[in-house]
């Protein structure tokens, strides 16, 4: 079989669906050896073919030329006419879209992954007309996909509810860890790690992104009620990850939430951590804190389990 792949995410490995792609073209080969692989790339990329052929034998690197448009458009054009047109021109037999893009006009059988349908559950995330518009067009053409792939039970349910697909086309592939872990025992290289990110002896963490849907005021205010009730303050509350450039309700203010709580000195912001860094730091947690109102998979929580650290998380879906 003859499988083109949509690679928009190829070379954007610091986003869920680069890191999603990545880690599948490095083992799809090896376990599907009797397959041919066709990553479609744009254009503009086309320095980077050496770069992803020797990365991933066993993949042929195609470049798709896309006309110079705005950067939306060209992501539109691109997944709506270059990627189709590309596949039927290679003669696919099946093209695969590794995110919620699939193509109107659908020359071979398409395989779309929807990792989560959060714009259609949570109304902070539908966005303006514009988005809205391009959330029909892919809840249309996934409807119209031979199968779609999706990263957990969860949300198997929510797309055969919301996006009114039958089951038997819905298939539910679970992530593995994006990360190599286990605890860690170099005293050493845990000593460089506290220094680096200037961690307290003890702390409970927290780590991903900082929109409302990760819940991290409620975090704040659970710290607060735990010093308040007599938690031990030696525990202190490590937040990692990319604070937002400025305050808004879908991006408050961690900062400023934990100064009005009164709890600014026990908190600690490290900024974002490289990923060789985290299964150390799971490690060293206390516990991991992720009380997400929703998510697709929640890879966090694995990585933490898998690290050894043990973890405080939501009943929510």
């Amino acid at each position: 079989m003859h499988i083109a792949i949509n690679g928009w995410f190829v070379g954007q490995p610091l986003t869920g669906s680069g890191q999603y792609i990545h880690r599948l073209l490095e083992n799809l080969p090896k376990y599907g050896p009797a397959h041919r692989y066709s990553l479609l790339l744009p254009g503009d990329r086309s320095a980077d073919l050496c770069v992803w052929t020797d990365q991933w034998p066993g993949v042929t690197v195609l470049s798709v030329p896309v006309p110079p448009l705005p950067e939306r458009l060209s992501k539109l054009w691109w997944e709506q006419v270059a990627v189709p047109r590309a596949s039927r021109q290679i003669e696919a037999d099946v093209l695969w879209v590794p995110y919620w893009a699939a193509p109107l006009w659908q020359p071979a059988p398409v395989v779309v992954t929807v990792h989560d349908v959060i714009p259609l559950l949570l109304p902070e995330y539908r966005g303006n007309l514009l988005n809205r518009l391009y959330t029909g067009l892919v809840s249309h053409t996934a409807r119209r996909s031979a199968a779609i792939i999706t990263v957990s039970q969860a949300s198997a349910r929510d797309i055969v509810l919301h996006l009114r697909v039958p089951g038997e086309r819905v298939f539910a592939v679970h992530h593995g860890p994006n990360l190599e872990l286990g605890q860690s025992s170099d005293k050493a290289m845990l000593a460089a790690l506290r220094e680096r990110y200037g961690l307290p002896e003890r702390f409970f963490l927290y780590l991903g992104g900082f929109d409302v849907r990760k819940n991290l005021t409620s975090v704040l205010q659970a710290y607060r009620q735990f010093l308040v009730k007599g938690g031990d303050p030696a525990v202190e509350l490590v937040i990692a990850g990319k604070l937002p450039g400025r305050s808004s309700r879908f991006f408050p203010d961690p900062q400023a939430v934990a100064r009005d709580l009164g709890i600014r000195e026990a908190v600690h912001f490290i900024g974002w951590v490289a990923e060789e860094d985290k299964p150390a730091l799971y490690s060293m947690a206390t516990a991991l804190v992720f009380p997400s109102l929703y998510e697709g998979f929640g890879m966090m929580v694995l990585e933490a389990m898998g690290a050894g650290c043990p973890v405080i998380t939501s009943a929510a879906r």
